[in-house]
Protein backbone atom coordinates (compact mmCIF):
# COMPACT_ATOMS: atom_id res chain seq x y z
CA UNK A 1 0.00 0.00 0.00
CA UNK A 2 1.13 3.38 -0.63
CA UNK A 3 0.50 6.43 1.80
CA UNK A 4 1.00 9.77 2.46
CA UNK A 5 1.25 10.58 6.17
CA UNK A 6 0.75 14.66 7.06
CA UNK A 7 -0.24 16.19 10.25
CA UNK A 8 -0.72 19.43 11.81
CA UNK A 9 -2.68 21.27 8.81
CA UNK A 10 -3.56 23.90 11.60
CA UNK A 11 -6.27 25.43 9.52
CA UNK A 12 -7.20 29.05 10.61
CA UNK A 13 -4.12 29.90 12.26
CA UNK A 14 -2.72 32.93 11.44
CA UNK A 15 1.52 34.26 12.05
CA UNK A 16 2.04 37.23 13.66
CA UNK A 17 -1.71 38.18 13.60
CA UNK A 18 -1.63 37.70 9.60
CA UNK A 19 -3.93 35.01 8.27
CA UNK A 20 -2.49 31.93 6.67
CA UNK A 21 -5.44 30.48 5.32
CA UNK A 22 -4.05 31.40 1.32
CA UNK A 23 -0.56 29.61 2.16
CA UNK A 24 -2.56 26.61 3.79
CA UNK A 25 -4.68 26.39 0.78
CA UNK A 26 -1.60 26.29 -1.52
CA UNK A 27 -0.55 23.80 0.53
CA UNK A 28 -3.34 21.61 0.12
CA UNK A 29 -3.70 22.00 -3.25
CA UNK A 30 0.08 20.56 -3.92
CA UNK A 31 -1.25 17.58 -1.83
CA UNK A 32 -4.17 16.72 -4.23
CA UNK A 33 -1.71 17.05 -7.34
CA UNK A 34 0.77 14.33 -5.09
CA UNK A 35 -1.96 12.20 -4.24
CA UNK A 36 -2.88 11.66 -7.64
CA UNK A 37 0.68 11.54 -9.31
CA UNK A 38 1.59 8.96 -6.87
CA UNK A 39 -1.22 6.89 -6.73
CA UNK A 40 -1.76 7.06 -3.45
CA UNK A 41 -4.15 4.34 -1.34
CA UNK A 42 -4.66 6.38 1.81
CA UNK A 43 -4.10 10.07 3.25
CA UNK A 44 -3.41 9.55 6.97
CA UNK A 45 -3.64 12.95 9.14
CA UNK A 46 -1.95 12.70 12.57
CA UNK A 47 -4.20 15.47 14.27
CA UNK A 48 -4.41 19.19 15.01
CA UNK A 49 -6.87 19.41 11.41
CA UNK A 50 -8.01 22.43 12.73
CA UNK A 51 -6.23 25.15 14.94
CA UNK A 52 -8.51 25.85 17.32
CA UNK A 53 -11.80 24.06 18.74
CA UNK A 54 -14.15 25.81 16.58
CA UNK A 55 -12.93 26.71 13.68
CA UNK A 56 -13.51 29.53 11.50
CA UNK A 57 -16.35 28.92 8.67
CA UNK A 58 -13.36 29.25 6.14
CA UNK A 59 -11.23 27.21 7.52
CA UNK A 60 -14.57 24.63 7.58
CA UNK A 61 -14.71 25.01 3.89
CA UNK A 62 -11.54 24.42 3.15
CA UNK A 63 -11.42 21.14 4.58
CA UNK A 64 -14.64 19.85 3.34
CA UNK A 65 -13.11 21.29 -0.28
CA UNK A 66 -9.89 19.36 0.23
CA UNK A 67 -11.62 16.06 1.19
CA UNK A 68 -13.80 16.17 -1.59
CA UNK A 69 -10.84 16.59 -3.67
CA UNK A 70 -9.11 13.57 -2.83
CA UNK A 71 -11.90 11.07 -2.20
CA UNK A 72 -12.87 12.23 -6.35
CA UNK A 73 -9.10 11.19 -6.76
CA UNK A 74 -9.79 7.83 -5.93
CA UNK A 75 -7.63 7.65 -2.42
CA UNK A 76 -9.37 7.26 1.06
CA UNK A 77 -8.51 9.49 3.89
CA UNK A 78 -7.89 9.05 7.68
CA UNK A 79 -8.14 11.78 10.23
CA UNK A 80 -7.26 11.32 13.84
CA UNK A 81 -7.97 14.87 16.29
CA UNK A 82 -5.15 16.41 17.70
CA UNK A 83 -5.06 18.60 20.94
CA UNK A 84 -6.48 21.57 18.95
CA UNK A 85 -9.57 20.14 17.86
CA UNK A 86 -12.62 19.66 18.95
CA UNK A 87 -13.56 15.66 19.09
CA UNK A 88 -17.07 16.62 18.57
CA UNK A 89 -17.20 18.77 15.84
CA UNK A 90 -14.45 17.42 14.01
CA UNK A 91 -16.40 14.09 14.59
CA UNK A 92 -19.69 15.44 12.62
CA UNK A 93 -21.55 12.83 10.39
CA UNK A 94 -18.47 10.50 11.49
CA UNK A 95 -20.92 7.81 10.02
CA UNK A 96 -21.58 9.31 6.69
CA UNK A 97 -18.44 10.13 5.59
CA UNK A 98 -17.38 6.40 6.26
CA UNK A 99 -19.08 5.60 3.24
CA UNK A 100 -17.23 7.91 1.08
CA UNK A 101 -14.05 6.66 2.14
CA UNK A 102 -13.15 9.29 4.95
CA UNK A 103 -12.48 7.99 7.85
CA UNK A 104 -12.52 9.68 11.54
CA UNK A 105 -10.97 8.98 15.18
CA UNK A 106 -12.06 11.37 17.56
CA UNK A 107 -13.74 9.97 20.40
CA UNK A 108 -12.70 6.70 22.93
CA UNK A 109 -14.64 4.59 20.75
CA UNK A 110 -12.57 4.63 17.95
CA UNK A 111 -9.62 3.48 19.84
CA UNK A 112 -8.67 -0.39 18.52
CA UNK A 113 -11.07 0.51 15.68
CA UNK A 114 -8.67 -1.12 13.03
CA UNK A 115 -9.22 0.28 9.63
CA UNK A 116 -8.77 -2.28 6.50
CA UNK A 117 -7.14 -0.27 3.13
CA UNK A 118 -5.71 -3.24 1.04
CA UNK A 119 -3.80 -5.42 2.86
CA UNK A 120 -3.01 -2.95 5.76
CA UNK A 121 -4.16 -2.62 9.12
CA UNK A 122 -5.12 1.61 9.77
CA UNK A 123 -5.29 2.08 13.68
CA UNK A 124 -5.83 5.42 14.30
CA UNK A 125 -5.45 6.81 17.86
CA UNK A 126 -7.01 10.09 18.53
CA UNK A 127 -5.63 12.99 21.18
CA UNK A 128 -6.63 11.64 24.69
CA UNK A 129 -5.94 14.04 27.64
CA UNK A 130 -4.93 11.54 30.36
CA UNK A 131 -7.13 13.55 32.97
CA UNK A 132 -9.85 13.35 31.23
CA UNK A 133 -9.72 9.66 29.60
CA UNK A 134 -7.38 7.66 31.51
CA UNK A 135 -10.23 5.95 33.34
CA UNK A 136 -12.06 5.20 30.32
CA UNK A 137 -9.40 3.52 28.52
CA UNK A 138 -8.31 1.45 31.37
CA UNK A 139 -4.52 3.46 31.71
CA UNK A 140 -2.38 2.70 34.79
CA UNK A 141 -1.68 6.38 35.54
CA UNK A 142 -3.09 9.33 34.25
CA UNK A 143 -0.06 9.90 32.35
CA UNK A 144 0.10 10.50 28.11
CA UNK A 145 1.93 7.39 28.29
CA UNK A 146 0.25 5.19 30.15
CA UNK A 147 -3.26 6.25 28.40
CA UNK A 148 -1.28 5.56 25.04
CA UNK A 149 -0.16 2.36 26.44
CA UNK A 150 -3.30 1.26 27.46
CA UNK A 151 -4.64 2.90 24.03
CA UNK A 152 -2.32 0.34 22.19
CA UNK A 153 -3.51 -2.49 23.98
CA UNK A 154 -6.68 -2.46 22.32
CA UNK A 155 -4.86 -1.80 18.90
CA UNK A 156 -2.93 -4.99 19.50
CA UNK A 157 -5.84 -6.75 20.68
CA UNK A 158 -7.69 -6.17 17.56
CA UNK A 159 -4.67 -6.26 14.86
CA UNK A 160 -4.95 -9.19 12.22
CA UNK A 161 -1.49 -10.10 11.93
CA UNK A 162 -1.29 -7.91 8.96
CA UNK A 163 0.75 -4.84 8.43
CA UNK A 164 -0.25 -2.47 10.95
CA UNK A 165 -0.33 1.62 10.87
CA UNK A 166 -1.11 3.32 13.70
CA UNK A 167 -1.80 6.81 13.86
CA UNK A 168 -1.10 9.27 16.98
CA UNK A 169 -0.81 12.66 18.33
CA UNK A 170 1.66 12.72 21.10
CA UNK A 171 5.65 13.89 22.26
CA UNK A 172 7.75 10.95 22.03
CA UNK A 173 10.98 10.74 23.85
CA UNK A 174 13.83 12.76 22.18
CA UNK A 175 11.58 14.32 19.54
CA UNK A 176 13.11 17.47 18.65
CA UNK A 177 9.93 20.60 19.61
CA UNK A 178 10.04 23.98 18.55
CA UNK A 179 7.68 27.18 20.42
CA UNK A 180 4.92 26.98 17.66
CA UNK A 181 3.56 23.07 19.42
CA UNK A 182 1.29 23.66 22.06
CA UNK A 183 2.28 22.37 25.33
CA UNK A 184 0.22 19.42 26.39
CA UNK A 185 2.34 17.94 28.97
CA UNK A 186 0.24 16.92 32.35
CA UNK A 187 2.11 17.20 35.62
CA UNK A 188 5.62 17.74 33.73
CA UNK A 189 4.84 14.19 31.96
CA UNK A 190 4.14 14.51 28.25
CA UNK A 191 6.81 12.40 26.79
CA UNK A 192 5.95 8.71 25.25
CA UNK A 193 8.40 6.15 24.48
CA UNK A 194 8.73 4.80 20.96
CA UNK A 195 8.54 1.44 21.87
CA UNK A 196 4.96 2.38 22.90
CA UNK A 197 3.69 1.84 19.64
CA UNK A 198 5.02 -1.93 18.99
CA UNK A 199 4.17 -3.86 16.85
CA UNK A 200 3.16 -1.09 14.77
CA UNK A 201 5.11 -1.64 10.66
CA UNK A 202 4.61 1.98 10.92
CA UNK A 203 3.75 4.58 13.85
CA UNK A 204 2.65 7.74 11.58
CA UNK A 205 2.46 10.69 14.48
CA UNK A 206 1.37 14.42 14.73
CA UNK A 207 2.27 16.94 17.05
CA UNK A 208 5.62 17.80 16.49
CA UNK A 209 5.98 20.39 13.31
CA UNK A 210 9.11 19.21 12.06
CA UNK A 211 9.85 15.62 10.14
CA UNK A 212 11.47 13.34 12.11
CA UNK A 213 11.96 9.66 12.69
CA UNK A 214 12.15 8.11 16.38
CA UNK A 215 13.79 4.40 16.75
CA UNK A 216 12.78 2.19 14.19
CA UNK A 217 8.96 2.40 13.09
CA UNK A 218 8.36 5.81 14.95
CA UNK A 219 7.80 9.17 12.26
CA UNK A 220 6.49 12.45 12.67
CA UNK A 221 5.54 13.99 8.78
CA UNK A 222 5.55 18.03 10.66
CA UNK A 223 3.07 20.51 9.34
CA UNK A 224 3.29 21.31 5.10
CA UNK A 225 3.75 25.07 6.11
CA UNK A 226 6.00 27.23 8.88
CA UNK A 227 3.90 28.29 11.45
CA UNK A 228 6.83 30.13 13.61
CA UNK A 229 10.78 31.74 13.06
CA UNK A 230 11.63 28.40 15.51
CA UNK A 231 10.44 26.41 12.29
CA UNK A 232 12.41 28.43 9.70
CA UNK A 233 14.89 26.12 8.95
CA UNK A 234 12.23 23.08 8.71
CA UNK A 235 12.11 21.69 5.14
CA UNK A 236 7.98 20.61 4.77
CA UNK A 237 7.51 17.49 3.04
CA UNK A 238 4.67 15.15 2.78
CA UNK A 239 5.80 11.90 4.10
CA UNK A 240 4.63 9.13 1.07
CA UNK A 241 5.34 5.64 2.26
CA UNK A 242 5.35 2.11 0.91
CA UNK A 243 4.16 -0.01 3.09
CA UNK A 244 4.73 -4.34 2.10
CA UNK A 245 4.20 -6.69 4.45
CA UNK A 246 8.04 -9.05 5.28
CA UNK A 247 10.13 -5.68 4.25
CA UNK A 248 10.60 -2.35 6.19
CA UNK A 249 8.64 1.27 4.95
CA UNK A 250 9.99 3.08 2.52
CA UNK A 251 9.42 6.62 2.90
CA UNK A 252 10.05 9.29 0.44
CA UNK A 253 9.63 12.98 1.05
CA UNK A 254 8.28 14.94 -0.94
CA UNK A 255 8.83 18.82 -0.78
CA UNK A 256 5.93 21.35 -0.46
CA UNK A 257 6.35 24.79 -2.41
CA UNK A 258 7.17 27.47 -0.07
CA UNK A 259 4.99 30.27 -0.79
CA UNK A 260 6.68 33.00 1.65
CA UNK A 261 9.70 32.15 3.11
CA UNK A 262 11.06 32.80 6.43
CA UNK A 263 14.29 33.93 8.11
CA UNK A 264 16.19 35.07 10.81
CA UNK A 265 18.40 37.69 10.37
CA UNK A 266 21.17 39.15 12.79
CA UNK A 267 23.41 41.96 11.74
CA UNK A 268 23.58 46.35 11.39
CA UNK A 269 21.10 47.60 10.11
CA UNK A 270 22.97 49.29 7.15
CA UNK A 271 24.44 45.68 6.20
CA UNK A 272 20.80 44.44 6.11
CA UNK A 273 19.37 46.71 3.92
CA UNK A 274 22.37 47.15 1.68
CA UNK A 275 24.33 43.92 1.63
CA UNK A 276 23.47 41.87 -1.41
CA UNK A 277 23.64 38.76 0.68
CA UNK A 278 20.18 39.29 1.98
CA UNK A 279 18.27 39.71 -1.15
CA UNK A 280 16.87 36.23 -0.84
CA UNK A 281 14.74 37.54 1.97
CA UNK A 282 13.29 40.59 0.48
CA UNK A 283 10.02 38.46 -0.16
CA UNK A 284 10.41 36.70 3.20
CA UNK A 285 8.82 37.29 6.80
CA UNK A 286 11.87 38.23 8.82
CA UNK A 287 12.90 38.18 12.26
CA UNK A 288 15.83 40.52 12.48
CA UNK A 289 18.45 41.24 15.75
CA UNK A 290 20.08 44.56 14.99
CA UNK A 291 23.79 44.57 16.43
CA UNK A 292 23.79 48.43 16.28
CA UNK A 293 25.46 50.00 19.14
CA UNK A 294 23.37 52.65 18.74
CA UNK A 295 19.82 52.18 18.38
CA UNK A 296 18.86 53.06 14.47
Amino acid sequence: MRLIHTSDWHLGRTFKNVGMLGVQERALDHLVSVVASERVDAVLVSGDIYDRAVPAPDAVALLSETLERLVDSGTQVVLSSGNHDSATRLGFAAGLLRRAGVHIASGIADVGRLIQIGDVDVAPIPYLDPIVTADAVGAAERTHAAVLSAAMDRVRAAASGAPLVVMAHAVVTGGDMCASERDISTGGLSAVPATTFSPATYAALGHLHGAQRLGKVVHYSGSPVAMSFGEARHTKSWAVVEIEAGSAPRVERIPVPVHRALRVLRGRIDDLLGDGRFADAEDAWCSVVLTDAVRP
